[in-house]
């Protein structure tokens, strides 16, 4: 017998083969163990009685936005499962596509609702939390106890080369809007050539994704394997589960199709409360989708991303922070615009000029802090400041009116 190994598999009870009902005991406790977020779980009943009961929309936001924080871990762990037994190009393909999926049915659900600016301002919050708030406690953490952290500067700087494009996508309109002579009575005008652009602009970006993505997985796959390398490693550490201890197929299918169904109705009832939440507390429309929003789909991943800097695993953290970045601003904000197109929904790419404004120094200062492929505590505090100034910006500014465009859904068809 081969001492290498084991004497028991992972899905055997003392030498026998598990039952159905103690694969799916064993399966469901490996999810629990895999994320410091599992206990967030309980908000889940929670969040589906006081939505169905239609009780205090205060409460309903709050619980169902609990909620979604674990159940977006839950739906990350079986995508990485099911990505590990599908081979490298497939598994690749799987993580790039679901990665940010609960952004994606956040978005969709508000979309449906016509929260046009819920979605521009959700999709503006994750870029700036990933780029400042998850980078500024990545380099914090890992650098408080070192002189330096180092990571891959080819990787970092061609992510900060996507990342300009990714800004440049939104500054374009913007100035576009700002600067077009604008006739009297004309505005509608304006508009249907603003979504015409961004609906253009969508195109170019998500096929820059897909050949980002050929760079990633196939032409340069050897620059990003090493990150691939530590993931299971470090998780495995993390969530005390060994790497080998996986999920089946089974499982794997059932846990993403479960968690896909709650997050959709959890986020349902997170949308249909945002008007209500926003006359009760005072807060801005801008403020909940820019700052608060972004939370839901992120913290788990914010959460591994400092725990694998601590371990100074910098290039998976990075990988993480600055990947997510890319995704929402080179496939989820294209393809929102698309899927707008699709249904009659006018979701352009113009933000506003203070949106644009502050995404443009956050790409700013996160670009010259990994450009060297070196770290420190005190590159974190700039980016956590930077990004506690933002928040604080948007929380004294006031919504603006809705475009005229938002009267158009078929400007533009």
């Amino acid at each position: 017998m081969d001492a290498s190994q084991p004497l028991l598999s992972p899905n055997s009870h003392r030498g026998r083969p598990l039952t159905a009902w103690q694969q799916a005991k064993t399966d469901v406790l490996r999810i629990f163990l895999s994320s410091p977020v599992s206990p967030l779980l309980i908000f889940v009943p929670f969040g589906l009685v006081w939505g169905y009961g239609e009780f205090s929309h205060t409460w309903v936001f709050i619980f169902n936005f609990l909620a979604i924080v674990p159940l977006a871990d839950v739906l990350a762990r079986a995508t990485e499962e099911l990505a590990d037994k599908a081979g490298s190009t497939v598994g690749g393909l799987l993580n790039a596509t679901f990665g940010n999926a609960v952004e994606l049915i956040v978005s969709l659900i508000a979309l449906k609702e016509r929260q046009v600016r819920i979605v521009q301002a959700s999709m503006l919050g994750s870029l700036l939390s990933n780029l400042l708030l998850v980078l500024g406690f990545c380099f914090v953490a890992g650098g408080h106890n070192r002189l330096q952290q180092t990571f891959n500067q080819t990787a970092a700087q061609t992510m900060s080369s996507l990342l300009a494009i990714s800004t440049a996508s939104l500054l374009i309109p913007a100035a576009f809007r700002a600067t077009i002579p604008i006739h009297k009575n004309q505005d509608w005008i304006v508009e249907k050539k603003i979504l015409q652009l961004s609906r253009g602009t969508s195109l170019v970006l998500l096929a820059v994704y897909g050949l980002f993505l050929l760079f990633q997985l196939r032409t340069h796959r050897a620059i990003f394997e090493e990150q691939e390398e530590n993931t299971e490693d470090v998780r495995s550490q993390l969530s005390h589960v060994s790497k080998n201890d996986t999920l089946s197929i089974k499982s794997s299918l059932a846990f993403l199709l479960g968690a896909t169904v709650l997050v959709s109705i959890c986020a349902d009832f997170l949308v249909g409360t945002i008007d209500n939440v926003v006359e009760s507390t005072g807060l801005s429309k801008t403020f909940i989708g820019l700052i608060i929003i972004p939370i839901v789909g992120n913290a788990a991943e914010h959460v591994t991303s400092v725990m694998v800097a601590v371990k100074d695993k910098m290039d998976l953290s990075l990988s993480v922070a600055i990947g997510s970045s890319l995704q929402i601003a080179l496939f989820v904000t294209p393809f929102m615009v698309l899927v707008g197109w699709f249904i009659d929904v006018p979701m352009t790419l113009n933000f506003s000029t203070f949106e644009t404004v502050m995404l443009f120094i956050a790409v700013f200062l996160s670009n010259n802090l990994i450009l060297d492929g070196e770290s420190n505590w005190l590159e974190g505090i700039m980016s956590l400041s930077l990004y506690l100034l933002i928040a604080m910006a948007f929380f004294f500014y006031p919504d603006e009116p809705d475009h005229i465009i938002s009267s158009l859904p078929l400007a533009a068809n």
